[in-house]
């Protein structure tokens, strides 16, 4: 696993704006809860309904609501997926950053001006 890779640039700047990534895993976490709910079951009753009645359902709408509950649940994934995005890039603010050096200018000997620190 190569380890020197670098972040796409949405990724940095989420890194760099902890509060802000905060507030969007917070929303992206809501919106994915009111998409998907009951979504599992709304999915299986319109199979249902379109294996029960077959063509005359399709026609009747059950073929524009199955695809409008796939958007749904795709829509719910891309929440899904910019809360993990979110929660990955709070994490590597923890883990790799802490408060004096976000705000210090790095210096050529230790990558950051703080002569106190020792690596």
């Amino acid at each position: 696993m190569n380890k020197s890779r670098t972040h796409t640039p949405l990724f940095a700047w989420l890194v760099d704006h902890s509060r802000l990534t905060f507030i969007v895993m917070s929303i992206s976490f809501i919106s994915f809860g009111v998409i998907s709910i009951n979504l599992t079951s709304y999915v299986a009753a319109n199979a249902n309904y379109i294996a029960t009645y077959r063509w005359m359902a399709l026609v009747d709408g059950g073929l524009e609501q199955f695809l409008e509950l796939w958007l749904k649940a795709f829509a719910a994934l891309g929440s899904y997926l910019l809360f993990k995005l979110c929660e990955h890039a709070l994490i590597e603010r923890i883990a790799h950053y802490s408060h004096d050096d976000h705000h210090q200018a790095p210096t050529a000997e230790t990558g950051v001006d703080n002569p106190d620190r020792s690596e």
